[in-house]
């Protein structure tokens, strides 16, 4: 086992609906739907597993489901069986984003809920309705700091998130198995609460860092069967 001890993957898979599909007749539609929610909540006995919608917050996502499970294996299995089904077959994968757990290097007396001791699971909050997702990088610079300044620039961080105690922040970390460097995701039943630690968080140092933070998707939490209904048809 690493030093880093237990770790989980991490997925964020977002789905396009194909129009065609809402073309379909009623009950053609009725019919995946229930086959495409089966399937989901069959996955989420045996995985960690959250759905949103993402509908008329994006035009290049209607559909995100969250994963967390122990091996690459069941996230390729997982996506294998979505893909099989009836809406499977009208569904692109616009945004697709791969992370794991690990303690962070900064958090010292600061500790996010979920990273104590030695087992890091993703602990998703019951009842958060908004869900905020980004892949982020840093510049190369910012390897190059003294720790004591990486840390320094980190506990500014810290102390302003602080103040937003109604937003729940969830990192991972991509670093060799996908494009980004992190996946930053954030729970909280507050849109304007996060605006505002957003734009906070812009005017300290280590944003100067800051290579990429795009694209920024803003999620409503449903259950699979709601979030399929606001597909429309």
């Amino acid at each position: 086992m690493s030093s880093n001890g237990h770790r989980q993957f991490v997925k964020y898979t977002f789905y396009k609906l194909d129009p065609a599909w809402r073309r379909l007749p009623p009950e053609r539609r009725a019919q995946d739907k229930a086959e495409f929610a089966a399937v989901v909540s069959e996955i989420a006995s045996s995985m960690t597993t959250r759905t949103y919608s993402t509908v008329g917050m994006r035009g290049d996502a209607d559909l995100l489901v969250w994963q967390a499970t122990d091996t690459l294996e069941q996230v390729q299995d997982a996506a294998t069986r979505v893909h099989s089904t009836a809406l499977g077959g009208y569904l692109d994968t616009p945004h697709s984003f791969l992370a794991m757990t690990r303690v962070s290097h900064y958090v010292d007396d600061h500790r996010h809920e979920g990273q104590e001791g030695r087992t890091i699971e993703v602990k998703p909050s019951d009842n958060a309705k908004y869900f905020f997702v980004y892949p982020f990088l840093k510049t190369r610079e910012w390897y190059l700091l003294k720790p004591e300044e990486r840390q320094a620039m980190m506990t500014d961080h810290f102390k302003i998130g602080h103040k937003y105690p109604s937003v729940k922040i969830n990192t991972s970390y991509s670093f060799g198995i996908d494009d980004q460097e992190f996946m930053v995701a954030f729970e909280s039943d507050s849109p304007s609460d996060f605006l505002q630690l957003v734009e906070e968080l812009r005017g300290v140092p280590g944003s100067l860092y800051t290579l990429r933070d795009t694209p920024i998707i803003t999620c409503i939490r449903m259950s699979i069967e709601d979030a399929l209904d606001s597909l429309g048809g």
